[in-house]
């Protein structure tokens, strides 16, 4: 599970000595520190790691959601080092959907608005919104449930509502924190499942960041491992990279 990205297909997401760096008082943190990573485009990549490995820190940057310290990162043949904080925010819209641990549903909006709610801001038609509103509810089966509101749906449900958000804009990268982290098991299993079938489907390109190694070897096509701020190397792991 752990071995190299195929070199012939098109690559969706590449990172050269990426790295993140904060400076706390007098120290320096090295959250990201020289990462290189390659994923193909269709490609399902599971990264894992204990708290604090610079996980999430890393999604934040191939999301445009903060921009590296040095190194370059590119996908879908972009460089997000040259885009401006307008181009950043169009990137969000239209070519990543992300989904978080935490559901962030508003909860004074019905299922339908929440999801609708990414369309409007990228200025798409009427008509077309809730065509495609329809279409991702009914990919995460809760086109029953679209009139309800977020305190009545069920942890599962909320997140399969997160995970139809991200897909509304039709991005060709989900990116996904933790997604099953406030699940139980069976119904993490589910999520799961179904961003799977998004991967099978669609031939989404899927990066998503977990701390449950079997579920991520049950699902992804392929595991990474990473541990204060770099990325392991097969070795590395089979010492005992904690996961």
């Amino acid at each position: 599970m752990t071995s190299p990205a195929p070199a012939a297909a098109t690559t969706g997401i590449r990172a050269r000595a990426v790295s993140r760096h904060y400076q706390l008082g007098p120290e320096l943190i090295r959250a990201v520190d020289d990462v290189n990573l390659e994923v193909s485009r269709g490609e399902f990549v599971a990264l894992l790691g204990s708290s604090g490995s610079g996980k999430s820190t890393l999604l934040n940057l191939l999301a445009g959601l903060d921009r590296p310290t040095s190194g370059a990162i590119e996908m879908e043949g972009r460089d997000l080092a040259q885009l401006t904080s307008e181009e950043l925010a169009q990137h969000r819209r239209h070519t990543v959907g992300i989904v978080f641990q935490a559901f962030h549903l508003i909860p004074s909006m019905t299922l339908f608005e929440n999801i609708e709610l990414p369309l409007r801001f990228a200025e798409v038609e009427r008509s077309e919104r809730r065509r495609r509103v329809e279409e991702s509810l009914d990919r995460v089966g809760l086109t029953a449930r679209m009139r309800h509101r977020p305190s009545e749906l069920s942890g599962g449900e909320q997140q399969r509502a997160s995970l139809a958000r991200a897909l509304a804009n039709r991005p060709a990268v989900l990116l996904a924190d933790e997604p099953t982290g406030n699940l139980d098991s069976r119904t993490g299993e589910e999520i799961m499942g179904l961003i799977r079938e998004l991967n099978d489907t669609l031939k989404m390109t899927i990066f998503l960041i977990t701390h449950e190694k079997p579920l991520a070897e049950r699902f992804a096509t392929r595991l990474l491992f990473m541990a204060d701020g770099k990325m392991l190397s097969p070795a590395e792991v089979h010492i005992g990279a904690k996961a």
